[in-house]
């Protein structure tokens, strides 16, 4: 009896604490960003894209479609390559019968410049010479828009969700109204207020709205004033947790939290990858949102810095828009894609030596060796150049940096793939590419120098009309590997951009030849 008694004792202390559970490690949701504000993908290219996706385990897929979306209520925001209504909603479908749940992302707040370059939203404005920014005061025309854009989304999207955006929101209290407000009610009542309207347009959609958690995180004391059910995106590429405030006030807020790492960012452009970097960042940051219970993660991808530098007709009229910091088509990260993946998949921080030796044995036929001689070689200096100076942390030049990238590509060159060349050639051309633009910083540095004069100039032309030459072939290698990733008219525009420096210089030195 004193057996049976015990028996039932402990099956009660069990029911009442609860057996133990083994831990689910698996993010609820598996996602990957995309940014088409430039380097729009053909629909073949797209679809394919979200088969690799798919196969690699990601069930979300965040558009952030910009210009490319065909609103129809509003057709002076879609750009030359917006699809069409039929293409989205067959792309929609195609994701889903993949198993990957789209989620479109339309910015609400900040990184609007591309509709406000309109005259039709000038009132919207919170700054006629800086059109990033709609006013949160403007409550009657913001709320019209923005119902109008989540309507239409919402009628070509399956998903639950809309991503609303509300990162980066720089110009928040600038104008004379918004200061009034601030200075009564405070900066995170003024953003709260706002985004609280834009989440409400959204679950009155049947939707749930999902944002970027930055300026939450940065003026949090009105943060619960947010809808529940509102999903708040925690985006931390390296930094430390407390960079945008004090993280334990967005943990404690109660609402559901995703974590997003990057795959590009600030400072990656044309001429530098800094793979180490992404490398630590899916290292660290994913099995931190683990740790910290955030129920999904999002590789973001940003094709640009998403600001712009406007081109003015006059004091107010604004004729083009030219996105800051163009970076490498995605084509050419496939490598930090299985990274991230692999990383989601476990409960244990990515081995990255190990992971590198796996991925370049399985994609390239390499050995152990060859595989760390290849990582070595993909993250040699990967430091900024800012105004003719090399951004490190101990004193370095230009030509060291120079030197090191010119070893590195020959290492590469030295590599021989037994499989997936075309993928490799993407990291050889990139390292060209670096060395291209290094060897034209040396050149504007020495033309921007104290001593320089005169009689220089004709070695500088020289040496410009080899890189021009030189450029003209890395164009030819850039169109044949990213031909089926982007349109004709936008390869054209990567190349010229990416070399209009090198000719500008040479046409003003050259002038009075």
């Amino acid at each position: 009896m004193k057996k049976q008694l015990l028996v039932l004792f402990l099956f009660l202390l069990c029911f009442q604490t609860g057996f133990p559970q083994k831990q689910d490690n698996q993010f609820q949701v598996r996602g990957f960003h995309l940014d088409l504000r430039i380097q729009v993908m053909p629909m073949p290219a797209l679809k394919a894209f979200a088969k690799k996706l798919s196969d690699d385990g990601i069930n979300t897929l965040i558009m952030e479609w910009e210009g490319t979306y065909p609103f129809e209520k509003h057709p002076l925001i879609p750009n030359r390559y917006a699809y069409t209504k039929a293409e989205i909603v067959d792309f929609v479908k195609y994701c889903n019968d993949l198993g990957i749940d789209v989620i479109p992302l339309q910015q609400s707040f900040g990184h609007v410049e591309y509709i406000l370059r309109n005259e039709k939203y000038k009132e919207l404005r919170e700054d006629q010479k800086d059109y990033s920014q709609v006013c949160p005061l403007q409550t009657k025309q913001d709320s019209a828009l923005f119902s109008d854009l989540y309507t239409e989304l919402a009628s070509t999207h399956t998903s639950k969700y809309i991503h609303i955006g509300g990162d980066e929101t720089y110009l928040l209290g600038h104008d004379e109204r918004c200061k009034a407000k601030v200075a009564k009610e405070g900066k995170s009542k003024l953003y709260i207020d706002y985004i609280r309207m834009l989440c409400n347009i959204v679950i009155k959609l049947g939707k749930t709205p999902v944002l970027w958690a930055d300026i939450a995180l940065k003026y949090p004391d009105a943060i619960n004033l947010l809808p529940k059910g509102t999903v708040l995106v925690d985006w931390n590429y390296g930094w430390d947790m407390n960079n945008f405030g004090e993280h334990q006030k967005l943990v404690r807020s109660g609402y559901e939290i995703w974590g997003a790492p990057a795959l590009r960012s600030h400072p990656d452009n044309y001429f530098l990858t800094q793979w180490e970097k992404h490398f630590n960042n899916i290292h660290n940051f994913v099995p931190k949102s683990r740790e910290l219970g955030y129920k999904g993660i999002v590789m973001t991808s940003w094709s640009t810095s998403g600001a712009y530098s406007s081109v003015f007709e006059t004091d107010e009229n604004i004729t083009d828009l030219y996105a800051i910091r163009h970076v490498y088509p995605i084509s050419g990260f496939n490598i930090l894609l299985a990274a991230y993946t692999e990383s989601i998949k476990s409960p244990k921080p990515l081995d990255i030596n190990g992971f590198i030796k796996g991925y370049c044995k399985k994609q390239f036929g390499f050995d152990e060796n060859q595989s760390l001689v290849f990582w070595k070689a993909l993250k040699t200096a990967p430091y900024q150049i800012r105004q003719g100076e090399v951004v490190s942390p101990q004193p370095i030049s230009i030509k060291q940096v120079l030197d090191s990238t010119i070893q590195a590509a020959k290492t590469l060159s030295s590599l021989n793939p037994t499989k997936n060349q075309q993928e490799f050639e993407h990291y050889r051309l990139m390292t060209d590419i670096r060395i291209h633009y290094l060897q034209y910083e040396e050149i504007e540095k020495t033309a921007n120098s104290a001593s320089f004069d005169t009689h220089e100039i004709p070695a500088i032309l020289t040496q410009l009309e080899g890189l021009m030459s030189i450029g003209n072939e890395l164009n030819k290698r850039f169109i044949d590997l990213n031909k089926d990733y982007l349109y004709p008219a936008e390869l054209a525009q990567e190349n010229e951009l990416r070399n209009v420096k090198v000719r500008l210089l040479y046409q003003r030195l050259s002038r009075k030849r």
